[in-house]
């Protein structure tokens, strides 16, 4: 692989979800647009099935040496895949690990008897998806009745609609170090696999332009943003929209600023909070006209030219003591000078938020940048 030597010294976060999505996935989960994102998520909704049976109505039943089918209601048995048998086996109060390690005759016995008598009988949400060789179906997921499933389907008819292609179009796949590239397998970031997605896409024509980006200097900002999900409940669906200079040739989001998440657990009620709550902030994010690029330009202006006293002070009523220190700790080694701005201390703010392992915190600490960066308004 070709590299390119980069001036790393221009502060702001640097975002490695991406690049740890491309590092991990094989050829046959990267998508080169939208639409083949589209086609492959379609085709798998429209030949899964979910249902609610009873842990007694499953029966595990050895296939080979180490393979394992799940027979249901139906007496039709299904394939059951890496991560349903990682929850089945949770189902059946056994480690995974060590059930794979067993016969697969001694493996389906354990799973037995912890579906039928460790546990009391209770409902689970199994979902099928069909081969379209004519094989067995495959159980993709073994969860809680009532687990609110969001179709991948869903998220990326709606990108789709909004995006297009995700190619041609402003969003897009974003380029290599601002420059943009021919999309292949390679450099795509849209993934999709049998147990989640991953979708990043940018905005790097319409940059918002800053004179004093960093050390007196002029320079621009590119909006982007993250989608995932999980069909089988391995995660949370979440959005993220972030300002960055530019990504590189693995994927890394480089010079970030402002980052924003909205995560969704798999509740009852989440395909509606997808409605009513992401899609319109989606769209907001997303808006390309004129009159919206100017008014987040002159927020942002408006943020590096106010002046904080006492940074200490204003910090202090915000956060802990801790968390104050950490903030301008982290803000100097970004960018290399302390605080002073509203600009500076929502961009410190948000740059440790993504140091924090709890989402509650993370997420609170996100929103407290956005407040210190509406202040400037």
């Amino acid at each position: 692989m070709q590299t390119q030597a980069v001036n790393t010294n221009f502060g702001g976060e640097v975002l490695s979800r991406a690049s740890t999505e491309w590092s991990r996935r094989p050829e046959d989960e990267r998508f080169t647009s939208l639409l083949d994102l589209q086609e492959h998520t379609t085709r798998i909704r429209n030949n899964s099935r979910a249902a609610v049976i009873a842990n007694r109505s499953l029966e595990a039943q050895p296939d080979g040496v180490n393979g394992l089918r799940i027979v249901g209601p139906s007496g039709v048995p299904a394939d059951v895949s890496h991560w349903a048998f990682g929850q089945l086996s949770t189902l059946a109060q056994a480690p995974a690990g060590y059930l794979r390690s067993l016969p697969a005759p001694m493996a389906a016995d354990a799973i037995n008897y912890g579906l039928h008598h460790a546990r009391d009988v209770e409902e689970v949400g199994v979902l099928l998806t069909r081969n379209l060789e004519n094989g067995p179906a495959t159980m993709r997921a073994a969860t809680g009745p009532n687990y609110g499933r969001i179709w991948n389907s869903s998220i990326v008819n709606a990108l789709v609609s909004r995006f297009g292609d995700g190619v041609s179009g402003d969003w897009r796949i974003p380029g290599e170090f601002g420059k943009q590239v021919a999309v292949t397998k390679q450099n795509t970031t849209l993934y999709a696999s049998d147990r989640d997605m991953f979708v990043f896409l940018a905005d790097e024509e319409n940059r918002i332009e800053l004179p004093n980006r960093r050390d007196g200097r002029a320079g621009s900002l590119a909006r982007g943003f993250f989608v995932w999900n999980s069909e089988t409940g391995s995660e949370t669906f979440g959005f993220g929209g972030f300002l960055f200079d530019f990504a590189c040739s693995n994927r890394n989001v480089w010079g970030v600023n402002e980052y924003k998440e909205v995560r969704i657990r798999h509740t009852k009620g989440a395909p509606h909070k997808i409605a009513e709550q992401v899609l319109p902030a989606l769209e907001a994010f997303a808006a390309n006209n004129k009159e919206h690029l100017n008014t987040t330009q002159a927020l942002l202006l408006a943020a590096q030219r106010k002046k904080i006293d006492d940074v200490e002070a204003f910090l202090l009523k915000r956060f802990s003591r801790s968390q104050a220190a950490q903030v301008q700790t982290v803000h100097m080694a970004e960018e290399g000078r302390p605080i002073e701005t509203l600009w500076g201390a929502s961009t410190g703010v948000t740059a440790l938020a993504k140091q924090i392992r709890h989402q509650n915190e993370r997420i609170e600490l996100e929103r407290e940048g956005g407040r210190i960066l509406a202040l400037a308004a």
